[in-house]
């Protein structure tokens, strides 16, 4: 098992920058697939970026490509989402999982562990 807390959430201007950070604790997040995902009121948990654990392979949704970046150090057992030129539309809450599958998956019940979010809020 993995325990995830997130961080690093807040209310920024359009065209601002944040960066998230996931912590895992228990079972070293290498061994898992590691995604980002997100989710604004009333609208479904999509994913925003993940790594596969089997080749370091990234995973962008088109609306966040050259904007977000997802990176992680293993030493640290922590994984990052750095955020640039937001958006309005990137509002939402933003969780950190990891699944046991070896490549990265886009549909967030093949994730098994969730962090509890870090709210993300843009403002035009």
């Amino acid at each position: 098992q993995v325990q995830l807390v997130e961080s690093g959430g807040g209310v920024v201007q359009a065209g601002g920058s944040l960066r998230l950070s996931c912590a895992a604790s228990g079972r070293t997040f290498s061994t898992y697939t590691m995604g980002w995902f997100r989710q604004a009121p009333g609208k479904q948990r999509d994913l925003v970026a993940a790594i596969s654990r089997s080749d370091g392979r990234t995973h962008y949704t088109d609306s966040v490509k050259g904007r977000f970046t997802i990176s992680s150090d293993n030493a640290k057992n922590t994984m990052y989402l750095q955020m640039i030129s937001l958006k309005p539309e990137d509002s939402a809450v933003y969780y950190c999982a990891a699944s046991i599958s070896a490549f990265v998956l886009t549909n967030p019940t093949a994730y098994a562990y969730w962090g509890q979010g870090t709210p993300v809020t843009v403002s035009s």
